[in-house]
């Protein structure tokens, strides 16, 4: 699991709880209906399909 920053990680949550709000599939089974929990659950355990760019 690569280490993100604590900005980066409020990104990638933030974006994915976005896409789940917006209709797009969850990607772990869980019994929670808010996309922010989902999201968090699914950073977690290292499913979300979207990686970070750094220039440097």
């Amino acid at each position: 699991m690569k280490v993100y920053t604590r900005y980066e990680r409020a990104r990638i949550i933030g974006a994915r709880s976005l896409q789940i709000s917006m209709g797009a599939p969850v990607l772990v089974r869980t019994s929670s209906i808010d996309p922010l929990e989902i999201a968090e659950e699914e950073f977690t355990k290292g499913v979300i399909p979207i990686t970070v760019k750094r220039t440097r």
